[in-house]
């Protein structure tokens, strides 16, 4: 992806050197190889930090809420599946269309340093990617695997290499190449459990939340300026929970909010330092939705109204609904 990260480079400072905008969002390098962080440029002299490689799996599209709210004109560079974030961003009025400029980049998905570390690599100094081949540089030797075995979850169930919204593209699309995921798969298996075993799995999955508030943070669906969860006089306030009551409150109301709303980026699940398994609880949701008024996919568009917040003649009744929900 070096050419690509070239592309990149040339194309944020000639934005910032026309003025086209004032600041452009991308990557720049973490503490190790593997953190690439985000991170805003605001002139052109800064870009030689900038970096676009298989450690830049963040969605940069909620960067842009608070400089759209000061009508600062933006540039963001987005991967396909960020797109999805970025509509719904726009539909939900928290970024303004015409401030921003999105520039598509291809991306053949993104490596998830945990399922390395997991094979008991350590003391990692650099990772290189050659096709499917992925060798870890590390202070004992190197290591090789294939990049269809360590990609990130989300990037296993990738939605496509076309971009949903784009002003700009930048290099030939490309595929992730593996065998690919069903996340509907998941909650299968979840609705042939009983429904105590249901609430014996989610007690389980929601106990090791440490209330940290990343999933919430990053997520494009979960853009309120006040959080409820931020409200001091709030009895479910506060970074820990203090009971099993306010645990599952959190996860509740959190799911509930971005219902028919989630784009499926996968982005919670990914920040959760605790391997929540979030990205089943919004399929859950996803899979009935879809089932009771239509196919939808949330962020497709930056128009179209949610299936929970309209209405049709054929929608189901709720008494039709609520048959075989689980």
């Amino acid at each position: 992806m070096q050419k690509i990260a070239e592309l990149i480079k040339k194309e944020a400072e000639s934005l910032l050197k026309e003025n086209k905008v004032t600041a452009v969002w991308a990557w720049q390098p973490g503490e190790f190889y593997y953190d690439n962080s985000p991170v805003c440029f605001t002139a052109p002299e800064q870009l030689d930090k900038l970096v676009y490689n298989e450690f830049c799996p963040s969605n940069l599209g909620k960067y842009l809420m608070a400089g759209s709210k000061k009508n600062e004109t933006m540039a963001v560079f987005a991967k396909p599946c960020d797109t999805y974030g970025i509509n719904q961003l726009i539909k939900d009025h928290r970024i303004k269309r015409e401030l921003i400029t999105v520039i598509g980049i291809p991306c053949s998905g993104m490596i998830d340093i945990k399922k390395i570390k997991n094979q008991g690599v350590k003391g990692i100094i650099s990772v290189s990617v050659s096709g499917d081949d992925v060798i870890v540089t590390t202070a004992y030797g190197d290591k090789n695997f294939k990049k269809s075995e360590v990609l990130l979850a989300k990037c296993m169930s990738c939605k496509g290499s076309d971009y949903m919204i784009a002003d700009k593209e930048l290099g030939e699309k490309m595929e992730v190449k593996c065998q690919k995921l069903n996340p509907e798969d998941g909650v299968k298996k979840l609705e042939a459990m009983t429904s105590q075993e249901r609430f014996a799995f989610w007690q389980q999955e929601l106990s090791k939340c440490i209330r940290c508030n990343a999933c919430r943070d990053i997520c494009p669906a979960c853009s309120c300026e006040q959080c409820i969860f931020d409200n001091q006089e709030a009895a479910v306030a506060g970074k820990a929970s203090a009971n099993t009551a306010e645990e599952q409150m959190f996860h509740i109301i959190r799911a509930y909010h971005v219902a028919g709303r989630c784009v499926g980026c996968g982005e919670c699940a990914r920040v959760c330092p605790q391997g929540i398994q979030l990205g089943l609880l919004n399929t859950k949701f996803a899979k009935d939705i879809n089932e009771f008024y239509g196919k939808y996919q949330p962020g497709a568009d930056d128009d179209s109204k949610a299936p929970l917040v309209d209405y049709k003649f054929d929608d189901v009744e709720p008494t039709i609904s609520a048959k075989g929900v689980r």
